[in-house]
C-alpha cells in the first residue's frame, strides 16, 4: 500500500496551500497608493464611496463601514436596545464574534440548534429557543451559504424580534433572488482576508432605517456628533462638537476603503472562480467513500467562502485529527470551522454545557474545510483533490480489507 507522507512518503504538493488567502492585484496597489498620497488617510472620502458602493450592491437604502466585521456585530446589537437580562438567538457554529457582540451589551447569548443539511440555523431550534426575554436573532450565513431567512424572518415578525444577519461569509450571495444585505433588519458583513473581499480589516452594517443608521455612525465614533441638528448648543463655531452617546473607536480607514472598493469590482470574478472550484470539487469527490458533501439550499444562489467537508467516520479507520494531519503533511493547509461556541472555556465559565446542541456537536467532530480561494489555480485544485482522495483511499475500511 501506498505511504502517506505523514509516514515518510512524498507528499502531493511540495509547497502548502491555505485553507483561504487574500488575492491583490496591481488595481488594489495603485487604489491603497492613491489613498496614501492624498490629504486623508481616514474619515474622508473613500468612507463615503466605500458605502455607497455597498448600497448599490445589496440594495440596502444605507451602509455604515466599520473597522471589522465584530465592531459591525457589536454595533447591531448596541443599536437595538440590548441590555442585561435579555436574550439574543444564535448559531453556535460559528466564529465566536456572532455570540461576544450578544455579550458585550449585557445580554445572554441563546445557541439554538443547526439544520443538519445547510449547517445553519434551524427556524425549528429557534422558536424552541424563544423566552419572554428574547429580543432579536442573529443568523449566521455559514460557508456563504444564506441562512433560512423567510423562516426565520417569520418568527421574529411574530414576536417582535430584531433580526440580525451574520453575512461574513456571504458578500455576493443572494436570497431567493434578493442580494443578502437588503433583507435582515441589519446585516453585517466582513473584509477580514479570508473573506471573498478584503480591506486587510474591516467591516460594515447595511440597513434599511435611518434611525438605525444614524445611531450606527455615533456608535462607530465615540459617540460624537459635529450636526447641528443633533447638538444641544447650535451657535459655538465650525470647530465645535458634541458627544452626545456612549461609542466606540470603530472607523475604517480610507486605505482600508479603499482596497475594498476595488476588490468589490472584482466580486464577479471571484464568485465565478469560487463556484468553479465548489463544482469541481463536488464532481471529484462525489462517489468517494468516507466523504459526505456540503448541500446548498435552492434558495440560496451562494457566493462559496468555505468548502466543508464532513467525514463519514462509520465508514473511516482513522479520526478527524489523523486524517487532518495526513492532509497537512500532504501540504493542504485544511482547517475545521467551526468549534462550537459554548463549548470554549470562557463560555463554559458563564455556565453553559456541552448537549445543548446535538446536531452543531456531532457535525464538528466530522468537519473539515479544505482550500477554496480565487488565487487558487487549476493545479491546486487538481492537487487538494488527489490528496484527500489519496488521504481517504488510505483510511477507508474496505481498503483494510
Amino acid at each position: 500500500m501506498e505511504k502517506l507522507a505523514i509516514h515518510g512518503g512524498r507528499p502531493v504538493r511540495e509547497t502548502p496551500l491555505p485553507y483561504g488567502r487574500q488575492y491583490i492585484d496591481e488595481a488594489d496597489i495603485l487604489a491603497v497608493t492613491e489613498v496614501l498620497r492624498s490629504d486623508f488617510l481616514t474619515t474622508g472620502p473613500k468612507v463615503g464611496e466605500l458605502e455607497e458602493k455597498l448600497c448599490l450592491l445589496t440594495g440596502a437604502r444605507y451602509a455604515v463601514a466599520v473597522s471589522s466585521g465584530t465592531a459591525a456585530l457589536h454595533g447591531a446589537c448596541a443599536v437595538s436596545g440590548l441590555g442585561v437580562g435579555d436574550e439574543v438567538i444564535t448559531s453556535p457554529l460559528t466564529f465566536a464574534a456572532s455570540a461576544n457582540c450578544i455579550l458585550y451589551t449585557g445580554a445572554k447569548p441563546v445557541f439554538a440548534d443547526i439544520d443538519p443539511d445547510t449547517y445553519n440555523l434551524s427556524p425549528q431550534a429557534v422558536r424552541d429557543c424563544l423566552t419572554p426575554r428574547t429580543k432579536g436573532v442573529i443568523g449566521v450565513d455559514f460557508a456563504g451559504q444564506a441562512a433560512d431567512l423567510d423562516g426565520i424572518r417569520e418568527i421574529c415578525i411574530e414576536r417582535g424580534l430584531f433580526l440580525v444577519e451574520d453575512a461574513a461569509h456571504a458578500i455576493g450571495t443572494t436570497y431567493k433572488g434578493a442580494p443578502v444585505g437588503s433583507i435582515a433588519d441589519m446585516t453585517t458583513f466582513s473584509f477580514h482576508p479570508v473573506k471573498t473581499v478584503t480591506g486587510g480589516e474591516g467591516g460594515a452594517i447595511l440597513t434599511d432605517s435611518e434611525e438605525l443608521a444614524g445611531k450606527l455612525r455615533l456608535f462607530r465614533s465615540h459617540g460624537i456628533t459635529r450636526d447641528p441638528e443633533m447638538m444641544g448648543k447650535k451657535d459655538e463655531g465650525s470647530w465645535y462638537y458634541e458627544q452626545i452617546a456612549l461609542g466606540f473607536n470603530y472607523r475604517l480607514t480610507d486605505i482600508q476603503s479603499a482596497l475594498i472598493i476595488s476588490q468589490l469590482d472584482k466580486l464577479t470574478a471571484f464568485a465565478r472562480r469560487r463556484r468553479e472550484i465548489v463544482r469541481q470539487y463536488n464532481e471529484a469527490f462525489a462517489d468517494i467513500e468516507g466523504l459526505i458533501l456540503p448541500k446548498n439550499s435552492p434558495d440560496s444562489a451562494t457566493v462559496p467562502h468555505l468548502y466543508v467537508l464532513q467525514l463519514d467516520t462509520a465508514k473511516l479507520t482513522g479520526s478527524r485529527r489523523e486524517i487532518y494531519e495526513a492532509l497537512h503533511a500532504e501540504n493542504i493547509l485544511c482547517n475545521v470551522h467551526y468549534i462550537p461556541v459554548y463549548t470554549m472555556p470562557y463560555y463554559q465559565s458563564l455556565g453553559y454545557s456541552p448537549g445543548l446542541c446535538p446536531q452543531a456537536e456531532s457535525l464538528y467532530q466530522r468537519i473539515l474545510s479544505i482550500p477554496l480561494h480565487y488565487s487558487m489555480t487549476d493545479e491546486d485544485t487538481n492537487t487538494v483533490i488527489t490528496a484527500v482522495k489519496k488521504v481517504l483511499k488510505w483510511y477507508a475500511r474496505s481498503a483494510q480489507g
